[in-house]
């Protein structure tokens, strides 16, 4: 199945695959799968986690096949139906699944987001939902379901302390990124790294409106000389900000780093296009701490 539906850069929208597991229907971000093949026997691990269903190689590279309706608490899956096989954060991952409806094309301002009725956002392993032909579509938040199985495939904490003692600095940086857990960790490592003056949000929106308040008031550069933004968020991604920034004669100078799991060759040359100063994956926090760094010192940021 073609999955490389071309989008422009930009643009706020997201190509959302949608499958099934039983009488449910769910969603995952076409940017992050690689392929669709039909289901093949797994090899157990043994002592592996119980959603883990086993390895397989196709093409001699070895990946991981986890059992979706086992994530979600329905059972386990029948030795058949299809693998979404991804890569995100710099991994190849199979999730089972068991028959795939299409794609769809919406706008990140379309995407409901689940409220505290549903879960708490640090529980939760969905990232929204889409109407669809009267039906709602739960688009998964697999990343997390990733790091709830194995917590090593997330932030590496380690590395921050791994940098050292260093000195305080008063940059101000803009944060964008929708996940609760990972904002928090975000400023966590950059306050232990040494960058106090940080102001976070929760989508690539809330972010822009910080940078238009800003330059209404003339206040730009004392709020925001560095922006690290996700790309997956509700309301604004990250790669519309990025432009919206570049594109601005008074903003095009900001620094601005994608921090995401998309991080991929071809994410990173639209990221490129876009005009981002730098770009990696998420688990590379402390390759974020070093480039924030450099880009202080080369932008002279701290004058």
């Amino acid at each position: 199945m073609d999955t490389k539906i071309l989008l422009e850069n930009g643009t706020n929208e997201l190509e959302v695959l949608e499958f099934t597991l039983g009488e449910y229907s769910y969603g995952i971000n076409v940017a992050k799968i690689k392929e669709i093949i039909p289901y093949q026997p797994v090899t157990p691990v043994p002592n592996s986690h119980p959603s883990i269903e086993g390895i397989f190689m196709p093409r001699d590279v070895m990946i991981t096949a986890i059992d979706l309706k086992n994530c979600l608490g329905r059972g386990n899956s029948a030795p058949e139906g299809l693998f979404i096989i991804t890569n995100f954060n710099n991994l190849n991952i199979a999730f089972h699944a068991e028959t795939v409806k299409g794609i769809h094309r919406v706008s990140w301002r379309n995407i409901i987001r689940p409220d505290s009725t549903i879960s708490t956002a640090e529980q939760s392993v969905s990232t929204g939902f889409i109407k669809q032909d009267d039906k709602l579509v739960i688009i998964l938040d697999f990343e997390k379901i990733v790091s709830d199985i194995n917590p090593e495939t997330g932030l590496k904490m380690s590395e921050i302390a791994a940098l050292g003692e260093r000195g305080r600095s008063d940059v101000p940086i803009l944060i964008a990124e929708d996940s609760v857990l990972l904002n928090k960790l975000i400023v966590d490592s950059l306050t232990q790294a040494g960058y106090t003056n940080l102001i976070h949000t929760e989508n690539g929106q809330k972010a822009y409106n910080v940078i238009a308040q800003c330059k209404e008031d003339g206040t730009l550069r004392d709020h925001v000389r560095l922006v690290i933004t996700d790309i997956e968020m509700p309301e604004m991604d990250g790669h519309r900000l990025t432009k919206l920034i570049k594109d601005d004669d008074r903003t095009k100078d900001i620094p601005v780093i994608i921090f995401s799991s998309l991080v991929n060759d071809e994410m990173k040359r639209k990221g490129d296009a876009l005009g981002a100063n730098a770009q990696l994956s998420k688990p590379e926090i402390g390759n974020l701490v070093r480039i924030v760094d450099k880009l202080v010192d080369e932008y002279h940021l701290n004058d």
